[in-house]
């Protein structure tokens, strides 16, 4: 379905954040016969729905918005539904047909799209392609889940997307080229279980991409995909780190070294990994990755990382304090925490509760020296899963700024106090920006 296929019906938009926002635009454009959007989930952190939203779509609160839904000819739910809410459920028993402003998007441009995706690394990894892109003078647009919805995107000849699991679930049209960078267990409470999200995220490839680009060192995703043809990064026939020339790690195209390790800025051998990835897309999309090896070895040199991905806040304290936001799962969480290790840490903990098993992080952190403070929702049980480790000290918090204050106190001089949550940010925060901003704030505050 593309937008073009709404003039003349009945519409309803559920979500009224930046994806709803940015589907009643967009759609409006179109020449529904009917526009309305609707949001059950209206707080003190929703935004105004005024000015040209106001104009073109009325905004339904509470339970009357079912109805309008239920009315509607095509509903188009943000990212932010999720498949196991009581009225998703009910609108596929009446066979309602749901779309997402993601999928009506992608029916036009995926033949110009690379589209990214995964548990862990995609956010980087997307972020990467692009920055590499544009210095191999290939220009390209780059949104997605990392905050601009594909329904604002301008028009242009190559996109790079990062895609949730909630934008990759409703695609009826896969990516030029379709990119995974992990695998594992998350969002199950909105996905409905663990088979349910594998589903959604590989929705991805389902669709018939040119070329599949995979990390294959995940076991999980490698399992998932069983023989179907991809380019797996990070092994020998494709892109990987093994020994160079000086004997230290460097980065390979099959037989050819490229360039040392030493070159990525970035912390953690997952971005090793993500690394890879990217580059084996490039070499899909036809970059004469050999020949450009000094020219790639700049534009990674220079590559800064994303905000909300281990970015590190300068503090005159000598304390190193660190930003991953982003980090919204346990096997994340474990990641940023390898990214530190050697050094003291304190990281903080919790979020948004999804009844995720906590259990891969406490055997995670058996042998670790750390401490770990809890904050709400999670927080309390992530800290109970971790009783009994005899190095691991809980601590827990009221909220996000008394943890940064307790963490001054517990942390040794030169240490790191880490924010990986664990969890996302909803319920507490807007969103994830909105995590990260109180984060910084605090830092800032308690330094006084």
């Amino acid at each position: 379905m593309r937008l073009s296929d709404l003039r003349g019906r009945h519409v309803a938009v559920w979500g009224a954040g930046r994806e709803g926002r940015a589907a009643v635009i967009a759609i409006a454009a179109h020449g529904p016969a009917d526009l309305v959007a609707v949001d059950d989930s209206a707080n003190f952190l929703t935004l105004p729905w005024e000015g040209p939203l106001a104009a073109a779509a009325p905004l339904v609160t509470g339970e009357d918005g079912f109805a309008r839904l239920a009315a509607a000819d095509i509903v188009v739910r943000s990212p932010g539904v999720p498949n196991t809410h009581p009225w998703m459920l009910e609108l596929r028993r009446r066979a309602v047909p749901v779309t997402q402003g993601s999928a009506l998007w992608m029916a036009d441009h995926a033949d110009r799209t690379v589209g990214v995706t995964g548990s862990k690394g995609k956010s980087t990894t997307s972020s990467l392609i692009s920055h590499l892109l544009t210095a191999m003078d290939r220009p390209n647009v780059f949104g997605g889940n990392i905050g601009v919805p594909l329904l604002d995107l301008p028009e242009a000849e190559l996109y790079v997307l990062e895609l949730s699991s909630y934008q990759c679930a409703d695609l009826t049209d896969s990516p030029r080229v379709a990119v995974v960078t992990a695998l594992f267990p998350e969002h199950l409470d909105a996905h409905g279980g663990e088979r349910e999200y594998y589903r959604d995220k590989l929705n991805l490839l389902a669709h018939g991409p040119h070329t599949v680009v995979v990390n294959g060192a995940d076991p999980r995703l490698a399992l998932e995909l069983g023989d179907r043809a991809a380019v797996r990064a990070g092994s020998s026939d494709t892109t990987h780190v093994a020994s160079g020339p000086d004997g230290a790690p460097w980065f390979h195209l099959r037989d050819t070294p490229l360039f040392p390790r030493a070159v990525l800025p970035l912390v953690g051998r997952h971005n090793e990994g993500n690394l890879c990835v990217a580059l084996a897309v490039l070499d899909a999309l036809g970059v004469d990755v050999v020949a450009r090896k000094d020219s790639l070895a700049v534009a990674v040199a220079e590559f800064q990382g994303l905000a909300h991905r281990l970015t590190e806040i300068p503090d005159p304290s000598g304390l190193t304090f660190v930003d991953d936001t982003l980090a919204t799962s346990p096997y994340a969480a474990m990641h940023a925490i390898d990214a530190y290790e050697g050094r003291p840490l304190t990281v903080i903990v919790g979020g948004t509760d999804r009844g995720l098993d906590y259990t891969p992080l406490r055997e995670h952190l058996a042998e670790r020296d750390i401490t770990v403070i809890g904050i709400p929702d999670s927080g309390p049980r992530i800290v109970e899963a971790l009783a009994g480790l005899p190095a691991v000290r809980t601590e827990s918090a009221e909220d996000l700024v008394a943890a940064v204050g307790l963490a001054r106190k517990l942390t040794p001089a030169g240490g790191v106090v880490l924010l990986s949550p664990a969890a996302p940010s909803y319920g507490r925060f807007r969103n994830f920006e909105h995590r990260s901003e109180v984060f910084a704030q605090a830092v800032t505050d308690t330094a006084r």
